[in-house]
C-alpha cells in the first residue's frame, strides 16, 4: 500500500526519516490526480510550484526542523485563498482573481511541511449542495462517478476519497463538509466558530457561520490535521453516552435506508456498551433547517446584485435565482431569518448542555446523480431543494463542532455518514469520541 493511502502518521514518519521524500510524495500525487482526476473533476488547477514547495520542505528537514505534516500532499478548495494562485470561488466572476495572500489556515499547512498540490473545485461562492457549475463543471463521486458527491466542498471531497490526496481543507457555512463527506465515505469536522482563523480572504454572504474544515479516510488524521490548523491537543476519550435523534426533532422524512441504517448504528452503539438516551429537542415554532436561508439569499444579493442585473448570464442559474430572491426581500423578512438563526443557536446549546453530545443521520438521503442540484425525492415523496440539508445548518448558526463519520452504505452501495455534535470548545472531546466509535461503525453494512 501506497503512504498517500495510509494514515497521515506513517507518511510523516517516512518522510521525517528519510525512507521516502516530499517531492516523492508529490510526484505521487500528481499523478494520481492526472490519472484520476479527469473522471471526477475533483481539481481545478494544479499548483505549478508544487515541486518546488517540495524542495523547500525537504530543505527545512535537512535543516533539522520538525514539521508535523511534513510532505503531505494537500487540496485547497477553491473558496480559500492560497497566495499566487487563482481563487475564483467557482464563479467565472472571479476567473481572473490571483489570491494575494495565504490564508491563515493555509499558512499553517505550510509552516508544518504540507505541500499544497493544486486547488479544488466547489459551487458557485460555496452556496449549493452539490458541486456542479458553468465555471467549474460537474464534479462526480468517485464512489459512482454517475452520482454528485455534494456540496458545496465536493471536489475537496471527492479528491480525497478517490486517493489522490489523504488530506484536503474544505469550508461549511451549513454542511458543506459534513454532507459531502457522508456521501462518499469520508470523515470532516466543521469545528467551532473561529477556532480555525477564517480568512484573510473573499468577502461571506452570511457572516459568522462559516468555518474551514479538515477532510480526511480517518479520524486519526483529522485529529492529526486539528494540532496543525487549531493547534488542538488530543484529549482522552470522554464518557460513552449519547444522545439519539432519527429526524433531529425537525419531522424531516428520511429515506428508508437511511433510517435503517440509524437504528443499525445506535444498536451497534448499545451492544458495545455506549449509553444511549432519546435527545428532545424543541425546536421552537417548529423552525426547519432551511428557515435560514433568506439570509444567504440576502447576502449575495447584496454582494452580487448589481453585477447580476447587468450580466445575468454570467452566474450559475440556481446562484442567480438565490439573488433574485435576495433582491426581493424585505428587511422585516430578512430581520425574521437573524431571529431564526438566534432561536437555533439558543435552542441546540440549551440541548448540548443537557446532553453532551447529540448524534443524527448527516443527512436524510445518500447522493444522488451529479448533474442535479438536489435529490428529487426523499423518503418516496418530493423534496425541496434543502431538504438533503435538514439537518446540518442548525450547527452553524449554533457555532458548536460537528463531525460526519462513515457508518456504512444504503441499499444500493451509497455512503452514508453518522453526525455527531458536541459543546462549543470541545472539538478535542468530540474528536476522541469518533475515534472510540470508528471501529464500531466499521462494522455496519
Amino acid at each position: 500500500m501506497s503512504l498517500l493511502d495510509g494514515p497521515l502518521s506513517a507518511l510523516v514518519a517516512a518522510v521525517q526519516s528519510g525512507e521516502t521524500t516530499p517531492s516523492a510524495m508529490t510526484t505521487e500525487a500528481l499523478e494520481r490526480a492526472a490519472a484520476r482526476n479527469p473522471a471526477i473533476n475533483a481539481i481545478c488547477l494544479i499548483n505549478p510550484q508544487a515541486q518546488a514547495e517540495a524542495d523547500a520542505v525537504a530543505a527545512r528537514l535537512q535543516g533539522g526542523e520538525t514539521l508535523p505534516l511534513a510532505g503531505v500532499p494537500v487540496l485547497i478548495k477553491d473558496n480559500i485563498w492560497v497566495k499566487g494562485l487563482r481563487i475564483a470561488q467557482g464563479s467565472a466572476l472571479f476567473a481572473d482573481h490571483i489570491a494575494p495572500e495565504d490564508s491563515e489556515a493555509v499558512k499553517r499547512l505550510r509552516n508544518a511541511g504540507a505541500v499544497i498540490i493544486g486547488i479544488a473545485t466547489c459551487s458557485e461562492f460555496g452556496c449549493k449542495g452539490a458541486t456542479n457549475s458553468p465555471f467549474h463543471g460537474v464534479t462526480r463521486n468517485p464512489i459512482d462517478p454517475s452520482l454528485t458527491s455534494g456540496g458545496s466542498s465536493g471536489g475537496p471531497v471527492s479528491a480525497v476519497a478517490a486517493g489522490i490526496v489523504p488530506l484536503a481543507l474544505g469550508t461549511d457555512a451549513g454542511g458543506s463538509t459534513r454532507r459531502p463527506p457522508a456521501h462518499t465515505g469520508l470523515c470532516g469536522l466543521k469545528p467551532t466558530q473561529d477556532l480555525i482563523p477564517y480568512g484573510p480572504g473573499f468577502d461571506e454572504p452570511v457572516w459568522g457561520i462559516s468555518v474551514i474544515c479538515p477532510i480526511a479516510r480517518r479520524m486519526e488524521d483529522i485529529a492529526l490535521a486539528m494540532q496543525v490548523l487549531a493547534r488542538l491537543a488530543s484529549a482522552p476519550a470522554p464518557r460513552l453516552e449519547i444522545a439519539v435523534s432519527g429526524d433531529f426533532g425537525t419531522g424531516q422524512r428520511r429515506d428508508p435506508d437511511v433510517a435503517a441504517n440509524f437504528d443499525k448504528v445506535v444498536a451497534a452503539l448499545t451492544s458495545a456498551d455506549v449509553t444511549i438516551t432519546q435527545a428532545r429537542i424543541a425546536w421552537p415554532h417548529d423552525i426547519k433547517g432551511h428557515d435560514v436561508q433568506p439570509l444567504q439569499h440576502a447576502g449575495l444579493a447584496q454582494l452580487y446584485g448589481d453585477v447580476w442585473r447587468e450580466t445575468p448570464g454570467v452566474f450559475d442559474p440556481a446562484i442567480a435565482e438565490q439573488i433574485e430572491t435576495g433582491l426581493s426581500l424585505s428587511g422585516t423578512q430578512v430581520a425574521a431569518a437573524h431571529q431564526i438563526s438566534h432561536q437555533m443557536r439558543e435552542t441546540l446549546r440549551a440541548a448540548l448542555d443537557l446532553y453532551g453530545f447529540i448524534a443524527t443521520p448527516t443527512t436524510p438521503c445518500a447522493a444522488w446523480p451529479a448533474e442535479q442540484n438536489a435529490p428529487s425525492e426523499i423518503g418516496g415523496q418530493p423534496a425541496a431543494p434543502r431538504d438533503h440539508a435538514a439537518f446540518t445548518p442548525q450547527i452553524n448558526h449554533a457555532g458548536v463542532p460537528a463531525l460526519s463519520i462513515p457508518c456504512g452504505t444504503d441499499s444500493q452501495g451509497r455512503p452514508l455518514g453518522l453526525q455527531l455534535i458536541a459543546q462549543a470548545g470541545r472539538d478535542a472531546d468530540l474528536i476522541a469520541l469518533a475515534q472510540r466509535l470508528e471501529p464500531i461503525l466499521k462494522e455496519i453494512a
